[in-house]
């Protein structure tokens, strides 16, 4: 089992994220991981599903 490695993770969320210690400490590490941009959330938005939602959702022309 590896450690974590509090130096970096406290630079990340403090430095990084802007959090105070209190709000980096009442964090759980799936919070931390995830506010980092890290783990299960969605991905960018690509060119091709760019693609897909103007071509169903185009723009109108007739909007004031």
């Amino acid at each position: 089992m590896t450690g974590f490695d509090w130096l970096a993770l406290m630079r990340a969320g403090m430095r990084g994220l802007g959090l105070r210690p209190r709000e980096f400490w009442d964090l759980t590490p799936a919070e931390l991981q995830l506010l980092l941009g890290d783990g299960s959330g969605t991905r960018p938005l690509g060119r091709k599903r760019l693609t897909e939602l103007m071509a169903a959702f185009p723009d109108r022309s007739d909007e004031r």
